[in-house]
């Protein structure tokens, strides 16, 4: 198995580090890390504000990289593509932004029991609001959506939104099935890919999402700097979320016009350097090649998932199918406690409810254990993983 650990500079200062928690957020290349560091010292300007040259340099490459967003995701034009800080922040711009000015007391609101809270607590405010009736899909134990459950789509309902991966479970929706029944009752199919984008085939292409949001910070990209993908005649639709400069057509004293998407929808000065590091990124992960690194993340989840099931003080959640990641507990050990033996033997995993505690409660499951895989990692990674989890086993069992 060929590791990419060497691409990665944090790894040279922490160098007995098994670093298992890139579903929060992924360490960086140096790619990424010296395209920043070279934009700042040699590019820095303010773009689509200025005709001298680093305004220009600068819009070349910001307008540059919505290009290279746009064909990764098999988007049809650029300006369906929109930046924003972070998928949250995607999500915020979608409620308030659109849904809001469409919501009514007789819409509901179909949300999967295993989204993220970002995906929830915007249309959850919303719905509270204008009386809406928020439904979840809820799931088996293993967080697949129940078939039972997908009647809760109707004619009423104004949109349906899941993650294409659950953070909190790992389990792998079946996206087409459930937006072709959203698209057949004529509701808004809106998809979080912050899991799988990057780690698994994403093509708005082929799932048909209206709207689609994702973070670059879990693609190896810097903090600071998501994707709102959707559909331009959709985003025609939105009102503007943020006011400011570059958002606009036209300013008089009594009113305004605004730009063109995607102007309208990204005020203020951009995260350029951000913009720059996410399609460094893109180029990266292309360069190795996507199918590889489904490749690798697959075979090291498998070898965790099977090592973790050998251990009868563990409990693993969910099946096999399922994303980069692996949600587990120590029988009668609080998490946080694990973790913390964890990263006493220099293994950094999650603890707590992932942002997600209606599945956890849901489940039964308050707090979990959560580990996920990159390309930097390995089979020893996983051997390093099992060895600490039987530490904890000697502190609290014996």
């Amino acid at each position: 198995m060929l590791s990419h650990k060497s691409d990665f500079p944090l790894f040279n200062h922490h160098k007995e580090l098994v670093y298992l928690d890139s579903a929060a957020t992924s360490q960086k290349p140096k790619v990424v890390i010296d395209i920043i560091k070279d934009y700042y010292e040699t590019s820095n300007g303010s773009p689509h504000r200025g005709a001298h040259l680093l305004s220009v340099e600068s819009t070349r490459l910001y307008d540059e990289s919505r290009e290279v967003v746009k064909n990764f995701i098999e988007a049809k034009e650029g300006s369906e593509i929109i930046f924003t800080r972070n998928a949250t922040e995607s999500l915020n711009l979608i409620a308030y932004g659109y849904i809001k000015k469409l919501l009514k007391q007789e819409h509901n609101i179909v949300l999967s029991i295993t989204n993220h809270h970002s995906n929830i607590i915007p249309f959850q405010r919303l719905c509270h609001e204008t009386g809406a009736e928020l439904r979840y899909l809820y799931c088996d134990d293993n967080g697949s959506i129940l078939e039972s459950e997908l009647k809760k789509i109707d004619q009423n309902t104004l949109m349906v939104s899941i993650p294409m991966i659950s953070n909190g479970i790992g389990i792998k929706h079946d996206v087409n099935k459930i937006f072709n029944i959203a698209k057949t009752e004529g509701a808004i199919r809106l998809l979080d890919a912050a899991q799988s984008v990057g780690h698994d085939l994403v093509s708005v292409k082929a799932l048909e999402p209206d709207l689609m949001v994702f973070s670059g910070h879990k693609i190896f990209a810097p903090q600071g700097i998501g994707v709102l993908y959707g559909r331009k005649d959709i985003l025609e639709q939105f009102d503007p979320f943020l006011s400011g400069g570059d958002m606009i057509e036209y300013v008089e004293e009594q009113s305004t016009t605004y730009a063109d998407l995607p102007g309208r929808l990204e005020a203020g000065t951009q995260n350029v350097a951000g913009v720059l590091g996410l399609k460094t990124a893109i180029d990266y992960i292309s360069e190795i090649g996507l199918e590889n690194i489904i490749s690798l993340e697959h075979e090291l989840t498998m070898y965790a998932f099977d090592e973790l099931k050998k251990l009868d003080f563990i409990e693993v959640y969910g099946n096999r199918d399922r994303g980069a990641l692996i949600t587990f507990n120590v029988k009668e050990v609080h998490p946080h406690d694990v973790a913390s033996i964890l990263d006493n033997n220099h293994v950094a995993i999650r603890a707590g409810h992932h942002c997600c505690q209606p599945l956890m409660k849901y489940l039964n499951h308050p707090s979990t254990c959560r580990a996920s895989f990159s390309i930097f990692n390995t089979k020893e990674d996983i051997d390093q993983l099992i060895y600490a989890l039987h530490q904890v086993k000697e502190v609290f069992y014996e």
